[in-house]
């Protein structure tokens, strides 16, 4: 399920005009940044084509260019871990404490390049569906607003998506999350690590998405618990 999310955010994130001149990304507006980074992205997929063909791995670097710096993956990394991030904060001794910060500081760098593989390997799937934006709404005084859009594919069903997207302390604004016909990315993947997190710990965690983030830039389909 999550890699499946993951798909249509990396397709709304691309599928967007390949005419429009590469742009710096304003991220003092929420909906001018995610369209900005839409064909941002797109333009350097389409020009990098060469490169593509030629190693899959040169995916993982438009990604960590063009895509990641306005995704907060800090904040998103901190939601999946969920009640965690509490007990860590309840922790008495100073010793276990820090160590347990450290732990999470791990999670986050994990969580990063996991994200980077996995959008990586789904924009291999890319071919070329449409996206459709709803109009810019009133943003001033709100620290999160949702970008709707909606893919279009010819002979398929629409896909409504909206985009949460936070604004920080700087007064710029980043994505976290992305609800897709009602399911929340960041829900699903907290869903499918809350067990794993409580039985075998956040190190075991970091590991399995390290792991994951180290095979061949491939689409892997929506098997297992990628």
């Amino acid at each position: 399920m999550f890699k499946k999310l993951l798909a249509l955010v990396a397709f709304v994130f691309i599928a967007t005009s390949a005419n429009a001149n590469t742009e710096q990304v304003n991220l003092k507006d929420p909906y001018k940044m995610v369209r900005q980074v839409s064909d941002n992205t797109f333009q350097r997929i389409t020009r990098d084509q060469p490169l593509i063909e030629k190693d899959k791995e040169h995916l993982r670097v438009i990604v960590t260019e063009e895509l990641m710096p306005y995704i907060d993956y800090k904040y998103a990394a901190l939601r999946v871990l969920g009640s965690h991030v509490s007990k860590v904060r309840a922790i008495k001794d100073p010793a276990e404490q820090k160590q347990a910060i450290e732990d999470i500081r791990v999670f986050i760098d994990v969580f990063q390049e996991y994200l980077i593989a996995t959008y990586a390997g789904v924009f291999t799937q890319y071919t070329n569906q449409q996206v459709e934006f709803a109009p810019s709404r009133e943003f001033v005084g709100q620290d999160v607003v949702l970008v709707k859009t909606k893919i279009v594919d010819p002979g398929k069903p629409d896909i409504k998506i909206d985009f949460k997207v936070r604004e920080d302390r700087s007064g710029e604004w980043r994505a976290y999350d992305m609800v897709a016909e009602g399911i929340s990315l960041l829900d699903a993947k907290q869903s499918e690590l809350q067990g794993i997190l409580r039985q075998q710990g956040i190190e075991h965690v970091s590991n399995l998405l390290k792991q994951k983030s180290q095979l061949p830039v491939q689409f892997r389909g929506d098997g297992g618990n990628e």
